[in-house]
């Protein structure tokens, strides 16, 4: 029976009610090489943070997908704690983002050497964390994956074919997508443990099509960030297309920033129940539709 692997443990679908497939509790967008990079103390994340896990928390949230992979600051040591001290649980990433967020070791490591980085961290934990990776998180250039982000992609197929991890992609094009598709099957892993990250932002609707006909899932991660209408309207045409059953919905917002004096000002992760799911209601969409884009969709692409 498949699970979700969270810092609270293993978790089986009948321990969880909505998922919110693309958050962040703490990011750093410097580059690793920068002086302070991902530095910060864990109570003045958890101080700043508990309260923005609460809110969801009163809205049904039962779990959040932390989408901070490395390369831009992931810490899971923090998520765990704040995990702990809210009672959510959090799926926490291997991987690395996209040049130049890219550390030395990485350049460096061979292909062989990244895939066992990532099955230790699926199979074991993260550094010395105590946390199991629960997923894959990546990203490519908007003009074409270059051959490091390649190298990496390899080896996260050939991870995920170990694990039956799903893989994400910061991937804003459409067209690299598809690419990444092809890179994935050629290494013997399925489209169908791909998550198309900010599917949103790719303007062509076909391609969202072509994308989800290839097995994949897309995700809208905009909510809150763009204008409801737009966002709703969205959701309503990928739902007309039937896309549904491939769909995941999501803010990316969050988060303690440690290049920010104080961790910087959170952005709350409460439209989606607050205003988006009332929205679509409206709209005639149904409770059974909603749980499935809420509840089911983000189970099945995460857990394992």
């Amino acid at each position: 029976m498949k699970q979700l692997i969270t810092t609270l443990g293993r978790l089986g679908k009948d321990e969880l009610g909505m998922i919110l497939p693309h958050e962040h509790v703490f990011v750093d967008l410097r580059t690793p090489d920068q002086a302070g990079y991902a530095e910060a103390e864990t109570a003045d994340v958890v101080a700043l943070m508990a309260p923005q896990i609460a809110a969801i928390q009163r809205q049904g949230i039962t779990a959040l997908v932390e989408c901070s992979t490395g390369g831009v600051g992931r810490r899971a040591d923090i998520d765990l704690a704040v995990s702990q001290a809210t009672g959510l649980p959090i799926v926490v990433p291997t991987g690395n983002y996209r040049e130049p967020w890219i550390p030395h070791w990485i350049r460096s490591a061979s292909g062989d050497a990244l895939e066992a980085w990532m099955v230790g961290e699926l199979t074991g934990q993260i550094e010395e964390s105590g946390v199991t990776a629960g997923w894959i998180k990546l990203s490519a250039g908007d003009d074409g994956i270059t051959a490091l982000e390649e190298r990496i992609l390899r080896a996260a197929a050939r991870a995920g074919q170990q694990t039956g991890a799903v893989i994400g992609s910061h991937t804003i094009a459409g067209r690299v997508v598809m690419d990444q598709l092809d890179i994935i099957e050629d290494e013997g892993y399925r489209a169908e443990r791909f998550i198309s990250i900010h599917t949103q932002a790719e303007p062509d609707f076909g391609l969202h099509q072509a994308v989800a006909a290839r097995g994949a899932w897309i995700e809208y991660d905009h909510i809150g960030r763009d204008p409801d209408a737009e966002v709703c309207a969205l959701i309503l045409r990928a739902l007309g297309a039937g896309l549904g059953g491939q769909l995941l919905l999501s803010h990316d917002l969050g988060w303690y920033d440690p290049a920010q004096p104080g961790g910087g000002t959170p952005r709350p992760y409460t439209r989606l129940v607050e205003v988006m799911l009332p929205m679509l209601r409206d709209a005639g969409v149904s409770q059974e539709v909603l749980d499935g884009l809420t509840r089911d969709n983000p189970f099945a692409a995460f857990a394992r």
